[in-house]
């Protein structure tokens, strides 16, 4: 491929996925500051639960992708990768539509298992913000079978992505007695 074709293609991927990152972190972020729209009178802590689910799902895709590429399965680690995207838009959708309609809730505990929480709760925050435009990289660079340039970012976006998906199971179990 010609070098300005190829420059201009990564430019264009570097926008899509800096434009994706802005709008789902954004949008998130967001939810913080908008009022919620939902009907008081409706139970909506169906929503956290199901999150939880996801959330549970991306973990064991991701594990089953570690395990095939592990193999050098290429095509099931593809398809565990897109079963973790897919599982992670669902989520996506799902915590957004319950933060739009319900307040958030607060944990109840206190002491030591308080700052467990909350320690727990923060980094997977942040890391749920950094996984995104890392989990895009990495899956792109993986479509293109860029492999160095691919599995340098795997180092990274693997352990943080299972990370950020099992704390989101632990976060619910955690505050789940408080809804």
């Amino acid at each position: 491929m010609n070098n300005s074709i190829a420059a201009r293609q990564e430019r264009l991927i570097t926008i899509v996925v800096i434009a994706l990152t802005v709008v789902i972190n954004g949008t998130v972020l967001a939810l913080l500051f908008m009022p919620q729209m939902g009907d008081a009178a409706k139970d909506y802590t169906y929503l956290p639960k199901f999150n939880a689910i996801l959330n549970g799902f991306t973990f064991v895709f991701l594990v089953l992708a570690l395990i095939m590429i592990r193999r050098k399965n290429i095509v099931w680690h593809r398809n565990f990768i897109f079963a973790a995207f897919t599982s992670t838009a669902f989520f996506l959708v799902s915590y957004l539509t319950y933060h739009s309609l319900s307040e958030s809730t607060s944990y109840g505990g206190s002491g030591v298992w308080a700052g467990i929480y909350y320690f727990i709760l923060i980094t997977h925050i942040v890391l749920a913000a950094v996984i995104v435009p890392l989990a895009l990289f990495t899956t792109v660079r993986g479509l293109q079978m860029n492999v160095p340039k691919h599995h340098r970012l795997a180092r990274w976006t693997m352990p943080l992505w299972l990370y950020v998906s099992l704390t989101g199971v632990l976060v619910y179990m955690m505050i789940s007695p408080y809804y």
